[in-house]
């Protein structure tokens, strides 16, 4: 056989068992199993959150009823998140047929400006503290959820986080990040009364299995539970009850106190910043990939570019690629980097002027154009925003900004925090590694990883009547102000903003704006039902890692239990959307797993490996099997994320 020949026939066939690799192994175990349903599942970031959903499914309650309990219990329970933070959803209506987007994101306070947080030195909104808080929008979030689509009453819904309020069992997890964080609680009053009931002893936080008391938490959701009976008992109807709850949270008693202490710690909140606030149920954006739509919420988040990204990977044969190829991560490297640039120069309010050309960046023609920029032998790490706007006929009007944008330098390494202070989120190490070399990244490097995985929850939920809700709540983690005797952790969604046009006009923080989140839920459907139910945590890996799990199903056969623990790529060429905004050109994560091979010839096209044993993230996901009428899920292997069906 000719050398030319024989070599062409071990490419073939390395590339046959590539490609067929993930679709053999169906048989194969997943460290945790799949989880089977038929009347009820309910997935979410912690056990006995998931175990709140469960009673709620007991009790009578839909996916909606269930998945504001698990929001709750979370959000009591500091799963990277608290009640001060913000809610975000997808809900599929099986009587319309329809994807429901949910925006409970808070905004901007009264004095937040980009000039403000220039006059105190600041480039952007800071990390932690009062001045990073914009208002809050989880309460409001459930109480909408649950007054427009849900069956039953908010007594019975937060009932489960009432009782863990009133003490539970806390987790060693939350445990050790009060106590690496201790330093910066100490600040703040409220704060450091519940969060370190051993003050002054060398271990100040709670200990694992201690019983964890919020007390001012719990009068406040009793309080929300007494406006709802008192309205109830007024005659008015279940869903008037629930908004009188929202009344009293935003512009009651709760809100006053709320305002007080945010005050009181130095933020900007005012009553007319709360009773001003509002959720918004909107439309979602979509995109149809090789016939499945695909569901996201619009360009207030990073949802699109997961969109876009799938537009442009839509031009090319992936299967044919193999499962995680050199050439087949440096597509969705390439396709990600692409559609980011456009999420860090587009995205912002869509209620602030002027409006953002989602239209067009989520138009076939648009990633045909964009698809065309990929250069198939080396990474480009000068990608950058395109022009979208002559795809709807209008006239870009930053186009100044455009033609002058650049990409960000990489971290100052004196802008890194002080050493005791570690932040890592859940089921994200404290180290990334070159291979063979060791630790490979300096301190600055550690602050960049710690801002871009900036972690939160998710909540997937469905039921046999057809109702599938997907939701990322977030905001409040810990270390996190104590507004005043609510018990009420506040947001740290502030530092999302900018305060310079030149790194994202859309985003600039003003009062009253909503901040671009990293935030992403999904809903999928096939054949006009739902498909799929998915979304993750970590910050801006959120759409790359759930970008892969959708392909790594729909191109290569995964279940959804093996989907949820594939091994993904993470890119950070992106701007991150936390600390100090930077970026780093060409460096790409991989697995452990990776072959020497592939990674020789990523090392060839010019990226900076990094490793981690585990690359998923915790995605969370729900399959909805339409020959079957079953539910199938998912939960990572990543961290503590669990699931409960029947």
């Amino acid at each position: 056989m000719r050398p030319a020949k024989r070599l062409f026939v071990v490419l073939l066939s390395a590339m046959l068992v590539a490609v067929s690799a993930p679709l053999r192994s169906q048989g194969q175990r997943t460290q945790k199993p799949a989880l089977h349903g038929r009347h009820w599942m309910a997935i979410t970031g912690k056990p006995l959150a998931a175990t709140a959903g469960a009673m709620i499914f007991q009790k009578g309650g839909n996916a909606v009823d269930a998945a504001c309990a698990m929001i709750a219990a979370t959000t009591t329970m500091w799963d990277t998140l608290s009640w001060g933070g913000e809610t975000q959803a997808l809900i599929y209506n099986p009587h319309t047929g329809k994807v429901i987007g949910i925006n409970a994101l808070g905004v901007a306070p009264t004095g937040a400006t980009a000039a403000f947080y220039k006059s105190k030195g600041m480039k952007y909104p800071p990390e932690y503290g009062p001045l990073a808080a914009v208002t809050p929008g989880t309460p409001g979030g459930i109480l909408t959820m649950l007054a427009e689509y849900g069956k039953l009453s908010l007594k019975d819904v937060l009932e489960p986080s009432i009782q863990m309020a009133d003490g539970y069992p806390v987790e060693a997890e939350l445990v050790n990040t009060i106590e690496r964080n201790k330093k910066w609680i100490k600040q703040w009053r409220y704060a450091r009364e519940v969060m370190l009931p051993h003050a002054g002893q060398r271990h100040e936080a709670p200990e694992a299995g201690e019983v964890f008391r919020q007390p001012d938490l719990a009068a406040t959701l009793r309080k929300l539970v007494e406006a709802e009976q008192q309205a109830l008992a007024a005659g008015k109807s279940r869903k008037e009850a629930i908004y009188a709850a929202y009344e009293r949270f935003y512009k009651g008693d709760i809100a006053r106190e709320l305002v007080r202490g945010v005050r009181e710690e130095g933020g900007l909140f005012t009553t007319e910043d709360l009773a001003n606030w509002k959720v918004h149920i909107e439309e979602p954006v979509k995109t149809n990939y090789r016939g499945i739509e695909v569901y996201k919420l619009t360009d207030w988040t990073q949802g699109p570019a997961m969109l876009e990204s799938l537009n442009i990977l839509e031009n090319f044969d992936l299967k044919a690629m193999g499962y995680n190829s050199a050439r087949y991560v440096h597509a969705i490297y390439q396709a990600m980097s692409l559609a980011f640039a456009d999420r860090d120069f587009y995205y912002g309010d869509p209620y602030f002027p002027p409006e953002e050309p989602i239209q067009a960046l989520l138009s076939k023609d648009y990633a045909k154009q964009r698809a065309k920029l990929i250069n198939w032998e080396r990474n480009d790490p000068t990608i950058g925003p395109g022009d979208p706007y002559q795809f709807q006929g209008q006239t870009n009007p930053y186009r100044d900004l455009l033609e002058k944008w650049n990409m960000r330098p990489t971290a100052n390494p004196t802008s890194a925090p002080p050493a005791t202070q570690d932040t890592t989120p859940p089921g994200v190490s404290s180290i990334l590694r070159s291979p063979d070399t060791g630790p490979a990244l300096a301190s600055s490097d550690e602050d960049f990883k710690r801002h871009f995985y900036a972690g939160t929850t998710s909540v997937e939920a469905a039921d046999e009547e057809g109702w599938v809700v997907s939701v990322t709540p977030s905001g409040g983690w810990v270390p996190a102000v104590i507004a005043g005797h609510t018990g009420v952790g506040l947001s740290q969604r502030a530092q999302s903003f900018v305060t310079d046009p030149s790194e994202g006009p859309f985003n600039v923080i003003e009062p009253g704006k909503h901040p671009r989140v990293t935030l992403t839920p999904t809903l999928a459907l096939k054949d006009g039902k739902p498909y799929l139910c998915f979304s993750v945590q970590g910050g801006d890996s959120q759409d790359q890692n759930l970008l892969q799990f959708f392909l790594d199903i729909v191109e290569f056969g995964m279940t959804v239990q093996q989907a949820t623990e594939a091994p993904n790529i993470n890119s950070f060429q992106m701007r991150s959307s936390f600390g100090q905004h930077e970026t780093r050109p060409g460096r790409i994560l991989l697995a452990d797993s990776m072959p020497p091979w592939v990674r020789a010839e990523l090392r060839r096209m010019g990226y900076e490996e990094t490793f981690e044993e585990r690359t998923s993230g915790p995605i969370n996901a729900i399959l909805l099997d339409q020959r079957h009428g079953t539910l199938w899920g998912g939960s990572s292997n990543h961290g503590e994320d669990y699931g409960i069906a029947w």
